[in-house]
């Protein structure tokens, strides 16, 4: 049985439209769709959006907390910014922002240019090496930063490369001095 699926969702600053599956959301930041399978149910009760299901299949116990789980942060993501926190370590590698551009030195012989998406935006500190990343869709926020993070991931002598803030890098020992 799912524990998620039967949390209900605070939708606190956001106006919820129900029209049959399909759950129609406005906050400050953004609107949207959320369809739902026709085995769930939803349901407003006291400022809170409550899924239930139609019937008691175990299969459709994990969509269950799966669409709750997505639908939650569609919400969540209309009234408040996800937030997602890299930092870059290394002798002379940094980032600078120009627009929706960022330029990225990590070492190599060239430097790597991305261009944002839409809905997310950047700071980045005067030093080049710390970047948060906002956007009201987790999704995409999460594939920007690891996209961001694999043109230099983490290495375990130096502890060089790009990494989330909350990122344990696990250090090795090098070569054993030979006597």
């Amino acid at each position: 049985m799912s524990k998620i699926g039967r949390m209900p969702i605070n939708i606190d600053g956001v106006s919820i439209d129900l029209k049959g599956q399909n759950v129609h959301y406005n906050g400050k930041n953004s609107s949207g769709v959320h369809e739902l399978p026709s085995f769930i149910k939803v349901e407003v009760k006291d400022n809170n959006l409550s899924l239930s299901l139609t019937d008691d299949d175990h299969q459709n116990y994990k969509f269950w907390g799966l669409h709750r789980a997505l639908l939650a942060n569609k919400i969540y993501g209309a009234v408040k910014d996800f937030e997602r926190k890299l930092i870059i370590k290394g002798l002379g590698y940094k980032a600078l922002l120009s627009g929706k551009k960022i330029t990225l030195s990590l070492g190599f012989s060239h430097k790597i240019e991305v261009t944002l998406p839409n809905s997310v935006s950047l700071e980045v500190d005067k030093s080049g090496q710390n970047l948060t990343f906002k956007s009201y869709d987790k999704q995409l926020l999460g594939q920007t930063c690891d996209k961001i993070r694999s043109f230099r991931p983490p290495e375990p002598y130096k502890g060089t490369g790009v990494r989330f803030a909350d990122e344990i890098v696990r250090r090795k020992a090098g070569k054993a001095k030979s006597a």
